[in-house]
């Protein structure tokens, strides 16, 4: 498919993670790029081949070539090529090139082309996650879209950065612990069903976890719960590869949302997962939300967390939530 009528005035940057999705990015990447060559874009390619390379690229790519997007942007690249990161890959991947941001301190628009396991980012922003579709998006797009993100700080492991889908702490995060280690994940991955490995750990995860006790300090009130078996702060409504824990969140809104559920007798565990499948768990005297623009969450028992499907390791947590702003440009 060629487009025709359209001045490309862009140099695309795109950085691929090939193993994303078990190889789905690598395949994706093929398509892109094919794309690319086709419409006669001009374009640099980065490959990612071990864990940290996205944070190494992302960061020579800051200080050497990328461009904050400011009012005058459009009309001082009308003659020249923009410099436009394309981050494809998973959730992880593009969760790690913003963590490098934040911690350089720079901003810069950011195009995202879906190809993980999950890709929850994409549907809650409602982005296709078939790749030459939102190759199109992007290439059609003229400027981009300032989307909330959570930024958050951690006061006891003294640690700070962004998520732009869910901070779980507890059930949540041993699942997404589990699944990431899971050859069943690999194996779904290839079949394109690699959100049906979070599925089956949840069932697996649901027996075994216990509950704990938290304080959340939100909206000048301090609740506490003794015996948590979920504690998620989101900003748009699904985690877990399309799970919608939090149906009210939105991206657009200028709030976020906590999730807390209690953990609850073995025989009405069942009840619950049946009423998370039919989208009616928000009813559930078990299940407590919150929104806001800032909060706090203290945890002092031990337990999994997860970042945007990445897993931080068993560790208590005195952690405070805001919003923060990303350009993202779809």
């Amino acid at each position: 498919m060629l487009l025709e009528g359209l001045i490309i005035n862009f140099h695309y940057h795109l950085l691929v993670n090939p193993a994303s999705g078990s190889g789905t990015g690598e395949k994706a990447a093929k398509k892109i790029i094919a794309l690319l060559d086709k419409n006669h874009c001009q374009y640099t390619l980065y490959l990612t081949e071990v864990a940290g390379d996205e944070t190494k690229i992302a960061s020579q790519l800051a200080e050497e070539t990328l461009v904050p997007w400011q009012e005058n942007t459009a009309a001082d690249y009308e003659e020249k090529a923009y410099p436009l990161l394309v981050v494809l890959g998973g959730d992880g991947t593009l969760h790690e090139v913003l963590n490098c941001f934040y911690q350089l301190a720079v901003k810069f628009p950011i195009a995202y082309i879906p190809a993980g396991s999950g890709n929850d980012f994409a549907r809650g922003v409602g982005l296709s996650k078939e790749p030459e579709q939102a190759f199109w998006h992007l290439f059609k797009t003229k400027e981009p879209r300032n989307l909330n993100v959570l930024a958050y700080q951690d006061a006891m492991q003294e640690e700070s950065g962004l998520t732009f889908n869910n901070f779980g702490i507890g059930l949540d995060a041993a699942v997404v612990a589990a699944a990431n280690q899971s050859a069943t994940k690999k194996h779904l991955n290839k079949f394109k069903l690699g959100s049906l490995s979070y599925m089956a750990q949840i069932f697996k995860i649901l027996f075994t976890q216990k509950g704990f006790p938290i304080l959340v300090d939100v909206n000048g009130q301090k609740v506490n719960f003794k015996k948590t078996f979920l504690c998620t702060t989101t900003n748009h409504p699904y985690f877990g590869g399309g799970i919608a824990i939090a149906p009210m969140a939105d991206v657009n809104k200028e709030t976020f949302e906590l999730v807390v559920v209690e953990r609850v007798a073995l025989f009405k565990i069942f009840w619950l997962v049946i009423l998370l499948l039919r989208k009616k768990h928000v009813n559930s005297k078990y299940y407590h939300h919150f929104s806001a623009k800032k909060m706090r969450i203290i945890s002092t028992v031990p337990q999994y967390g997860q970042a945007d499907g990445e897993t931080i390791q068993p560790q208590p947590f005195d952690i405070q939530f805001t919003l923060a702003k990303q350009l993202f440009w779809f």
